[in-house]
């Protein structure tokens, strides 16, 4: 394996039962520094092959190396010091102030009973200054708008201080500023990310890759410029769009199109 490459993922197959795979021999890589998009319609299988990475599901066969060490071999609090989550949503049941929900991303890093020291107070502050929020450490968590919440998360990781970000479609139930922050920020910190994107735009903007999923079974992958389609997303989406190279951006941007104006 490429010393390049952080994420190997080798026939990773999942069922909930004997009847149906739901995702079936998916084989996918991510380099160092790269910002990886899966994409797919609903129930394509993407959010199921990165909690089959993060161990939220354990895969009926196939394996997945991080830098070369098998993740399902690898303790629990191993996996956290090397790889952070960033979910869709993240309920919090108690009251709990921003700071402490930062500073929860230390736990890898502590044995059981250990306070946060002098260091890790100081880890906690520098993950919220990098994502704009350091003024809003005594802020209660239950009062921050969705946007905020996954910003925090997205500290929390940073308090982890892993490199590798695994994102569950964290954006899909906020509006497009903050789903457009929220990437902005993520790529700026110049770490790798696999991410499962619902917004193919988005994917356009922000990943240097994508893995396209149809029923569960790898259907492409490449760039987006590469993928990205009008006869693809047809296949795929069963709808038809327009795609063109965006004169600003100089990225794919796709105009969906209503079935009555056909291909």
């Amino acid at each position: 394996m490429s010393e390049q490459v952080r994420l190997e993922v080798e026939k990773l197959n999942f069922s909930y039962d004997a009847e149906k795979k739901i995702i079936e021999d998916i084989n996918l890589n991510v380099k160092k520094g790269e910002f990886v998009g899966i994409i797919g319609p609903n129930g394509s299988g993407k959010s199921t092959i990165l909690k089959n990475i993060y161990r939220a599901l354990d895969p009926a066969s196939g394996t997945a190396f991080l830098d070369g060490e098998n993740i399902y071999k690898m303790s629990y609090k191993a996996m956290a010091t090397k790889v952070g989550v960033v979910g869709q949503e993240n309920y919090v049941p108690f009251d709990f102030k921003v700071e402490d929900i930062v500073a929860m991303g230390r736990s890898p890093h502590k044995k059981l009973f250990d306070g946060d020291t002098k260091a890790d107070k100081e880890i906690v502050m520098a993950a919220l200054d990098k994502i704009g929020m350091k003024h809003m450490a005594k802020r209660n968590y239950q009062h921050l708008s969705g946007g905020e919440k996954q910003r925090v998360i997205i500290a929390r990781v940073l308090a982890q201080q892993t490199d590798f970000l695994i994102l569950d479609e964290p954006t899909n139930h906020l509006d497009i500023g903050y789903q457009l922050s929220i990437f902005d920020l993520v790529k700026n910190l110049g770490v790798t990310v696999l991410s499962a994107i619902h917004d193919l735009n988005i994917a356009a903007l922000y990943c240097d890759r994508i893995y396209i999923l149809k029923q569960g079974k790898l259907y492409a992958s490449g760039t987006p410029e590469e993928l990205l389609t009008s006869k693809t997303i047809r296949e795929v989406y069963g709808i038809n769009a327009d795609v063109i190279i965006h004169p600003v951006t100089k990225k794919v941007n796709i105009t969906y199109l209503p079935k009555s104006l056909g291909a």
